[in-house]
């Protein structure tokens, strides 16, 4: 430093920072030979934080404020140096600004994919990116714990130490979630909110407040989200013989559009055979469908009105023995599936032959 710098400095008795950068946090106040004036002003503004450090020890932490540096505005600073005898002389001290606003849209994000196990799709890799916010609480922890001596500090210097801190707490709160991934993004709400308040202490330890953590996105790698598409595409389809009664429809219409092209006659025969494809998915659905069972196949069950209760259900052999025993007459009511309320016996159609052979009479007895 040239001579004229020199005292120009030793003239310069203001001490404040003014900054309009969007990224500095920590900004120590250059004076030749750090010789600051006794009585000087201090000025710390809003959103700022001042750290006086006086021949490398702490001698105070100021709030915003205008301060004049004497050993009365200093009471710390009275018992590391003794000023006696009205001394008017510099002194070796340091001043270090701490931007104390909050800073947003720092971001943060996996670099690699993380392996997740999804309760629909099975194993997957996904990748996860947001935003989040800082500010500094504890001017002091964060110049001992992060700083140093450093005398322009940036969020450069600090967000890939932060981004780690965060993607690692990201992998074992998303690992341990169980949220399936279909419906991840109606959660990432809760996400932000909850890593937020995790790792917030962490954050704590180096003086830093984390504000709030943003989760903007959560992917899936290009070939998972392509099956995935193809696998919601086959899904809007729908039902597929309307599906074809529309692209042909949409066809014949394109057709019309441009009579007597080439592209006409190819449309044509793309409909005649998806008509004929169809019409053999007809035949051939028709040529394997099972025959109706033959009458009196099907084993019908009946249910007995018997005293106000319903008795059974009674295959016909059941019957049998329930006619035999006097239980069921043609009187009694019965029940089975597709009747359309109970009816008496001898008007189920089903049933006649068990009349039937109660009516008939035996053949005469030979030689009689």
């Amino acid at each position: 430093m040239g001579l004229f710098s020199k005292l120009f400095h030793e003239f310069v008795d203001v001490i404040e920072w003014v900054d309009d950068s969007s990224n500095t946090m920590v900004y120590r106040f250059e004076r030749y030979g750090n010789e600051i004036k006794y009585g000087a002003k201090l000025i710390v503004r809003e959103a700022q934080i001042a750290v006086f450090v006086n021949e490398g020890q702490v001698a105070d932490v100021l709030g915003p404020g205008t301060y004049e540096l004497q050993t009365k505005n200093l009471p710390i600073l009275t018992t590391l140096q003794n000023w006696h005898h009205g001394f008017q002389s510099p002194f070796k001290a340091e001043v270090y600004f701490c931007n104390a606003r909050r800073f947003t849209d720092m971001k943060w994000g996996t670099k690699h994919p993380l392996m997740l196990r999804d309760s629909e799709f099975g194993g997957l890799r996904i990748r996860a990116f947001g935003t989040y916010g800082v500010r500094i609480t504890d001017a002091l922890t964060f110049i001992r714990e992060i700083v140093g001596t450093d005398g322009v500090f940036t969020t450069d210097e600090i967000s890939s130490q932060l981004r780690n801190l965060i993607t690692s707490r990201f992998a074992t709160i998303i690992g341990s979630a169980n949220i399936p991934v279909l419906d991840m993004a109606g959660n990432y709400d809760q996400l932000g909110e909850f890593l937020t308040r995790r790792i917030a202490p962490e954050f704590g330890e180096y003086g830093l407040e984390l504000t709030r953590i943003l989760v903007e996105n959560i992917s899936l790698p290009p070939a998972v989200s392509e099956a995935l598409d193809k696998r919601t595409s086959m899904g809007m389809t729908g039902n597929l013989d309307r599906y074809l009664q529309y692209q042909t429809g949409a066809a014949m219409e394109a057709g019309a559009s441009n009579p007597g092209g080439g592209a006409s006659d190819g449309i044509g025969m793309g409909i005649g055979l998806a008509m004929a494809n169809r019409m053999n998915d007809n035949l051939s659905s028709a040529s394997n469908a099972s025959p109706p069972p033959l009458p009196g196949a099907v084993n019908a069950v009946y249910h007995l009105a018997i005293d106000g209760t319903s008795r059974g259900p009674y295959s016909l052999d059941l019957l049998k023995q329930q006619k035999a025993s006097g239980t069921l007459d043609q009187d009694t009511l019965v029940w089975t599936q597709g009747m359309a309320e109970w009816q008496p016996a001898a008007s189920v159609a089903a049933l006649s032959e068990l009349w039937e052979q109660s009516a008939a009479s035996p053949p005469p007895i030979p030689g009689a």
